[in-house]
């Protein structure tokens, strides 16, 4: 498995930058190959990554860990991509937030795996460009891939991780 980890510093209260992380329908907004999220249960989402000529890379994963303002596990259970890993939440004084995420990942052989491996070929660049969007949604309210920016809140109704406090 490939792994990747990066860090950001975000201008915003810990409980506002964790809010709006935990609704994983917010990831479409910052993650650039993220096409949508879809809660499917209580602790369990539906991802669809876009791919080069039309294809799209789907899986299910599950939160397998939630401590508020701290701590978000999950791992794939399902789909093109076998994946897990953690984003952990620090508070560096108040109002800003460390921000530390860490997946591993496995893309499948064949056609399918050829199309996720252009699409993560570059990780490390990935992931540090989608956490720079990130945290310019949270402190301003900008999104990078949706029409008309809104502001950045923790996203209302979708917290789908009620149950995955274990």
């Amino acid at each position: 498995m490939a792994h990747v980890t990066k860090e950001i510093i975000v201008n915003a209260p810990i409980d506002k930058v964790f809010s709006f992380w935990k609704n994983f329908e917010n990831f479409p907004r910052f993650m650039e190959n993220i096409e949508s999220i879809s809660v499917i249960g209580p602790e369990l989402t539906h991802w669809k990554m876009k791919g080069p000529l039309g294809i799209s890379v789907q899986w299910d994963a599950k939160t397998t860990y939630m401590e508020e303002d701290k701590k978000i596990s999950w791992q794939s259970t399902e789909g093109t991509i076998e994946t897990h890993g953690a984003a952990v939440f620090k508070e560096v004084d108040e109002g800003r937030t460390h921000i530390s995420v860490g997946l591993e990942y496995k893309a499948p052989l064949g056609v399918v795996g050829e199309t996720v491996a252009k699409l993560l070929n570059n990780p490390d660049k990935q992931l540090e460009e989608d956490l720079m969007r990130f945290k310019k949604v949270v402190q301003e309210g900008k999104d990078e891939f949706a029409s008309g920016a809104t502001p950045a809140t923790g996203g209302g109704e979708a917290d789908h991780t009620a149950a995955a406090s274990s």
